[in-house]
């Protein structure tokens, strides 16, 4: 990092609640002027104890070392539609630094009603690079990895590796039941998310673990091919997903393991079910 970086940063923060802050313009400005990445003026800022201004009310909660570690982070997100569009704009407002996009499908008119990133104006257009084109809009110092294909054993682990997390918000078993798969080969965890109506549930899945979909006897769809998704199911699952996922990547200790947990959106009930391990009967 050229050597005045860092004096430029304490010239142009200030104290704010207790910690200092710089303008997140002005690291942009800083960036352009030396020829940086904007995420490796955060970061400096960071490690300084200064903090962008776009992470100023995440600190309280994730920590400015928790910051430096989402921003040095990649997560990985399948399927770009009704989880997958909430979960990717929460990250990026998070400032998780890499996001890797995967979704083959274009928007079609039915998406309108849930699907953050659809638009009247994008009917067609396909769903990983609008997530792509909207996470620069939200986010600038957030590197992008869109695909526009279908997640399987001949391409996955040149997409999925390198990423700490990857999130499901697919829409069927036999999807998940090979995402996971690639997981447990390369080591990393993933963040389960599934809707129907107003039925939800979440987990996260290690690779000594063993989903619910490695059984056959599983249906490849649920109820949501009766009840479809109203706007707000998507939104409530993607939250808890992206809450899990960022207890992983900034190393926090209170994430969720070896449970499932289902959400009943219409009589504000909840149950927890246990997952078996891979080594367990």
């Amino acid at each position: 990092m050229p050597a005045d970086l860092a004096e430029k940063l304490r010239i142009y923060s200030e104290d704010s609640g207790g910690i200092k802050v710089i303008p997140f313009q002005t690291c942009r400005k800083i960036a352009s002027e030396l020829g940086l990445k904007p995420r490796d003026v955060e970061v400096t800022a960071l490690k300084d104890g200064i903090c962008p201004s776009r992470y100023q009310r995440n600190i309280g909660t994730i920590g400015i070392n928790g910051q430096i570690k989402l921003l040095g982070s990649r997560a990985a997100v399948i399927g770009c539609g009704g989880l997958g569009g909430w979960i990717i704009e929460m990250l990026a407002r998070c400032g998780v630094g890499e996001i890797v996009m995967v979704d083959p499908d274009v928007f079609d008119d039915n998406n309108l009603n849930r699907q953050l990133f659809c638009s009247e104006g994008n009917i067609g257009k396909s769903k990983a690079l609008a997530a792509a084109e909207r996470v620069a809009e939200v986010n600038s110092a957030v590197d992008t990895f869109a695909h526009v294909t279908f997640l399987d054993e001949n391409n996955g682990r040149e997409i999925l590796e390198g990423s700490s997390v990857v999130i499901d918000a697919l829409d069927n078993n036999r999807s998940r039941r090979n995402a996971f798969i690639l997981c447990r080969k390369l080591g990393i965890p993933f963040v389960h998310g599934a809707i129907g109506g107003m039925f939800g549930q979440v987990g996260v899945f290690y690779p000594s673990d063993r989903p619910l979909w490695e059984s056959e006897d599983v249906p490849d769809k649920g109820v949501e091919t009766e009840t479809g998704n109203p706007p707000f199911t998507p939104a409530f699952v993607a939250s808890l997903e992206v809450s899990e996922a960022i207890k992983i990547l900034s190393d926090a200790e209170n994430g969720l393991k070896g449970e499932l947990v289902w959400f009943d959106m219409a009589d504000i009930g909840s149950q927890r079910i246990r997952i078996c391990r891979s080594d367990e009967n």
